[in-house]
């Protein structure tokens, strides 16, 4: 699932393929921008802000957002496509390589000058090198709503999902129904920060420690197994309204009290 730490990794892959480089090809299969043309202008940087992505070209920011089921690729000329290409929504050429991005549930353009209109509501992030843990533990810690939801929250914390949120709140040992206010926020995400900073460069995202495949997780994805820690069989529920958003949760009813 892309969170944070996938999206800080996209954005460094396509910051070394096209950084100083002019575009040949510009092409966005949306409605919307769909005659946009960026050709011949540099591409300065691709930065992650969160979940989102902001590549500056030009006087131009292209934002994306991976969601669910998002992707960048990045292709030599010539190099067959491993989608069809039906699913592209945005290509980016350079005399030396294509970022096809597969998938793409938010695309837009806006002069760089204004994208702070479509991040500057995200809290701080954990990945960035500007991170606030004061600010970030205030925000949290004024919401009301249960620990889950409000550590889902960008405006909160930007960068963490569904996966983290249900590791985070079991390596802790804390029920994701829990009000925030009574959770020692500054302990979570002090975890959090250590977390995600861990996982930044690895290609397979752990929390166990073992990065072998179906092995990193505690209890996301494991409904009805056995806890590896007490053998309780795992819970699974939903929280939240918006069933657009991210709001199945995993949990062990042993450890987390």
């Amino acid at each position: 699932m892309p969170e944070g730490d996938t999206v800080f990794r996209t954005a460094r892959r396509l910051d070394e393929a096209l950084a100083g480089s002019e575009v040949t090809r510009f092409d966005l299969r949306v409605p919307r921008f769909a005659t946009l043309d960026l050709t011949g202008q540099r591409v300065h940087a691709v930065i992650p802000r969160g979940k989102h992505l902001l590549a500056r070209i030009g006087d131009s920011t292209l934002h994306s957002h991976l969601r669910m089921d998002g992707a960048w690729f990045v292709y030599r000329h010539g190099e067959k496509w491993r989608h069809p290409a039906f699913k592209v929504r945005a290509i980016i050429g350079t005399a030396d390589c294509e970022a096809v991005g597969v998938d793409l549930a938010e695309i837009e353009v806006v002069p760089t000058r204004d994208e702070e209109q479509l991040v500057g509501y995200l809290g701080p992030d954990p990945l960035a090198d500007d991170w606030d843990a004061d600010e970030a533990n205030r925000r949290l810690g004024a919401d009301a709503r249960s620990i889950h939801v409000a550590l889902l929250d960008q405006r909160n914390v930007a960068g963490f999902g569904n996966e983290y949120a249900a590791e985070l709140l079991f390596l802790r040992g804390i029920l994701p129904t829990t009000p925030t206010r009574e959770v020692d926020v500054s302990a979570l995400l002090d975890l959090g920060v250590r977390t995600i900073r861990a996982n930044r460069d690895r290609r397979s995202r752990t929390f166990t420690g073992i990065d072998r495949p179906g092995q990193g997780t505690w209890v996301y994805g494991r409904a009805g197994r056995p806890c590896r820690r007490c053998g309780t069989l795992i819970r699974r529920g939903e929280q939240g309204a918006d069933p657009t958003r991210e709001r199945v949760t995993f949990w062990c009813p042993s450890c987390q009290r």
